[in-house]
């Protein structure tokens, strides 16, 4: 390992960002029409209960306010003490009484309650409301009286950040609705005895990490009072009624704290997060830190404890670490942590904001973050790096010292803390160890070692090194932002070595992208490629003072990648994941292609030409599900001279969001080409490759690369597509008259050469038919058929009563296992009865 932080790392110092200012009046009215705003269109779309009262409201006029600062949010408070001070109901005050008030509100938060339970929480040593995002929780409402279903209504108000703003997602307006629906904020009675409520609250999948602070509202014809909780007291909420509007703080007390984490996103009525834990929902299609594998799951986001590598690539070494992301203290210390980022709260929905965020803060060099790293073999004033065990003491040593930075670290201690973070976080992640890692300084991609005329090493030029071993991050996560298939596997590294934008920060960098030497793709991945992939280059001075290349070691760098394996505290090679084998066509042409975007593009020798052009063509609509997939691959030989390559061709199952499931099929394509010719290549996948592997929207992606055996010209093309899937047809029947029933008919054909099982249609259309579930093979419904069978066609007749005039459209969809995005959709225009 490098000897001294000094020179190594020269930005050592500290550094405090300027403090936030403080909220412009702008930003205040812009609240409060955003939250008006938000009331209209709710009214108009659900039955929203805080919009159906208006009329009996008072009007107070404007009120001047002040910021105030409780439990690290900015806050608003009244100046006005009248307004801070309601009068309590007195006994005999009939109409103070009749305003519906909240009393308490059971958050349900107990470890081994219904919340923590279901959003597998319960690990969290912590006596808060920690929940997923993309889920439902449960809250109990105890009232001044009993609830009136006629007369009564309230909403919820989630807040997050120091101006929470509904147009930032950091003001978030919950309304009352009949039927919850995914992706929506709403909430649902699903019990009402007397007084007391019980409410089903969804979040949506994108909620933002963080804490939030909760408001209740209630209005009914006496007036509207306004309840904050404050998890500090007893009573757990603070009121205020008679007014027009809720004040930002309900009366100046301290919110409900809402923690958010990633893996469909825990919300937390104190943490929020994102995941569908252990497989327990179905993956959501916003939820882009979600890991399908349930074993991967336990091990990337629950287990508290792992294996980091250490040492030679002969003498590998492991030692036991303790991550303790379910600690006590370690949840409020990385949300600590995420507060003091540059992350500003209406950004930390993304989890590549979010990773970015805590690679930046695991350090210390500019902006005061958890550890200080040094190589010098001094650690007096702290802890020798190898003392270190666990992340435990590490985080909540600078959370409990305000944000001073931790005495010593190195890069496996670094890595440590961040996986423990990001499963805090619930982004799943892993400590991953590369033996000869390289460290280019000058975005060369090469490691460039320089000798004078007399073969004498040139140290002061010699600035690029291999360490015997450096400790990174993987962690998991589609790509929206990249091309498709670049999502997976992502490198993240907070240990101090280059700036990215700045800031000593390194990643996320996709994995597939460093592997295939597509070092254009962000965030940092020429430098993540280099320690793993880069060639080193000898170079000896001329008399003329320029310098040329006299050798190179193609395998010098990058070995034994290692993490610790799934459910086992084996060793497991990951080196395939970074890199093609050494030493092969591909894995060469990934260097070279890499290469060409550093600081030394010619630094291998370029082709004589680039004269053979290779286009990819899906022809029609794509390939059918179902049946063989048919692509054509058209080389052009462009010059008067023959020309020949070796196609590799490799065809892999993705997910809709980029992630590479796995590889179906590789094949090597001879090709000869004549001068001038162009060759077009029939390419199929049959279906007996596919068949079983396919996730949900059927994508594949095919890669191709090669190289021009005359010229060394490098091919290579990725192309993703679809399978296509049938359509449903459905047909009206009849004139579609308001009050009158009419039908429908739904047909489909099963295009598969296999039976398909437990098939289920959903049906529905606004203002013609609720959400209905029609199980095939359930004798309660239209029919009684318990299979569809290979190719064969099934109809279904559905009788509806349209309530709303005007155009109209019936939805109907198809899932099963066998078979999934199976859809259609018919225009009907319904007359006035």
């Amino acid at each position: 390992m490098p000897g001294d932080m000094v020179g190594r790392f020269p930005l050592v110092g500290t550094g405090v960002g300027p403090a936030e200012p403080a909220a412009p009046e702008k930003e205040k009215e812009e609240e409060a029409e955003s939250r008006e705003k938000e009331v209209k269109r709710e009214k108009k779309s659900r039955v929203c209960p805080c919009c159906c009262r208006g009329e009996s409201e008072s009007t107070d006029g404007d009120e001047t306010h002040e910021l105030h600062e409780t439990n690290n949010d900015t806050v608003e408070k009244p100046i006005n003490n009248d307004v801070v001070k309601p009068p309590e109901p007195q006994k005999g005050d009939k109409d103070l009484q009749e305003v519906l008030q909240v009393h308490s509100v059971d958050l349900l938060k107990d470890k081994k309650g219904q919340n923590r339970r279901e959003h597998h929480t319960d690990k969290y040593q912590s006596d808060r409301l920690i929940i997923r995002r993309g889920q439902t929780f449960q809250v109990i409402l105890h009232l001044s009286r009993p609830f009136s279903l006629d007369s009564d209504t309230l909403y919820l108000e989630l807040r997050t950040g120091p101006r929470p703003l509904v147009s930032k997602g950091t003001h978030v307006i919950i309304p009352l609705v009949e039927d919850l629906e995914d992706d929506h904020w709403e909430a649902k009675i699903v019990e009402h005895d007397g007084d007391r409520l019980k409410l089903s609250i969804n979040s949506t999948p994108t909620a933002l990490i963080g804490q939030y602070q909760l408001t209740v509202v209630t209005r009914c014809p006496k007036g509207e009072a306004t309840t904050t909780h404050d998890p500090k007291t007893t009573s757990s909420f603070s009121s205020t009624h008679g007014v027009k509007r809720p004040s930002l703080n309900g009366g100046g007390v301290g919110g409900v704290l809402f923690y958010s984490v990633s893996h469909r996103q825990v919300l937390i009525t104190e943490i929020l997060r994102p995941h569908g834990l252990l497989g327990m929902n179905k993956p959501d299609p916003y939820d882009t830190v979600y890991l399908d594998d349930d074993e991967e799951k336990e091990e990337y986001v629950l287990n508290d404890t792992g294996r980091i590598y250490y040492g030679t690539e002969k003498q590998i070494g492991a030692r036991t670490w303790n991550f303790g992301q379910f600690s006590e203290g370690v949840l409020e210390a990385c949300l600590y942590i995420l507060e003091k980022s540059d992350v500003l709260p209406s950004g930390r929905g993304d989890p590549v904001n979010v990773v970015r965020a805590i690679s930046a803060m695991i350090n210390s060099p500019d902006d005061r973050g958890v550890l200080e790293g040094n190589w010098s073999g001094n650690y007096t004033g702290g802890k020798s790096p190898t003392a270190w065990s666990g992340s435990v003491d590490i985080l909540k040593t600078y959370h409990t010292e305000g944000g001073m930075p931790v005495k010593y670290g190195q890069c496996w201690v670094f890595s440590g803390v961040t996986t423990t973070v990001l499963r805090c976080l619930g982004i799943p992640a892993r400590s991953v160890t590369n033996f000869q890692s390289a460290h280019d300084t000058d975005v060369s991609l090469t490691i460039d070692v320089y000798f004078n005329e007399n073969m004498e090493p040139l140290n002061h030029l010699n600035s690029d090194s291999v360490w015997n071993f450096h400790v990174w991050n993987d962690c998991w996560m589609a790509r929206p932002d990249l091309p498709p298939g670049m999502g997976g596997w992502q490198a993240v590294d907070s240990t101090p070595q280059e700036t990215s934008q700045g800031t000593f920060r390194c990643g996320p960098a996709s994995v597939t992208a460093i592997r295939n030497g597509q070092v254009f793709h962000k965030h940092d991945t020429p430098f993540v490629f280099a320690e793993v992939n880069s060639d080193k280059i000898y170079w000896q001075r001329n008399l003329d003072g320029t310098f040329s290349q006299i050798h190179s070691e193609k395998k010098a760098v990058g070995h034994f990648i290692s993490t610790k394996a799934v459910g086992s505290n084996k060793r497991h090679d990951i080196t395939h994941l970074y890199k093609h084998s050494e030493g092969s066509e591909e894995e060469r042409i990934a260097v070279e292609t890499a290469c060409r975007y550093g600081t030394r593009p010619n630094v291998y020798s370029s082709p004589f030409a680039e004269d053979v052009l290779m286009v990819v063509k899906i022809e029609g609509e794509g390939p059918r599900i179902g049946a063989d997939a048919h692509l054509k691959i058209i080389l052009h030989n462009q010059s008067c001279h023959s020309r020949s390559t070796t196609l590799h061709s490799q065809v892999s199952v993705m997910y809709y969001t980029g992630v590479i499931k796995g590889t179906v099929r590789r094949d090597q394509i001879p090709v000869e080409l004549m001068p001038n010719e162009e060759k077009t290549i029939d390419w199929v996948l049959p279906y007996q490759n596919y068949k079983d592997q396919l996730v949900d929207q059927g994508a594949l992606m095919l890669t191709l690369s090669g190289r021009v055996r005359e010229t060394q010209q490098v091919l290579a093309s990725q192309t993703s597509f679809r399978l296509r899937t049938p359509d449903l047809i459905i047909t009206p029947e009849g004139d579609a008259v308001v009050g009158r029933e009419m039908v429908a008919k739904i047909s489909f054909t099963n295009p598969l050469p296999r039976t398909l099982r437990g098939v289920v249609f959903h049906v529905e259309g606004l203002g013609l038919q609720n959400v209905k579930v029609i199980n095939v093979g359930d004798v309660t419904v239209f029919l009684s058929v318990l299979d569809v069978g290979s190719h064969a066609s099934v109809t279904l007749t559905e009788h509806f009563i349209p309530s709303l005039p005007g155009p109209r459209k019936l939805v109907a969809s198809l899932d099963c296992q066998q078979l999934t995005q199976v859809h259609g959709v018919v225009d009907i225009l319904v007359q006035e009865h």
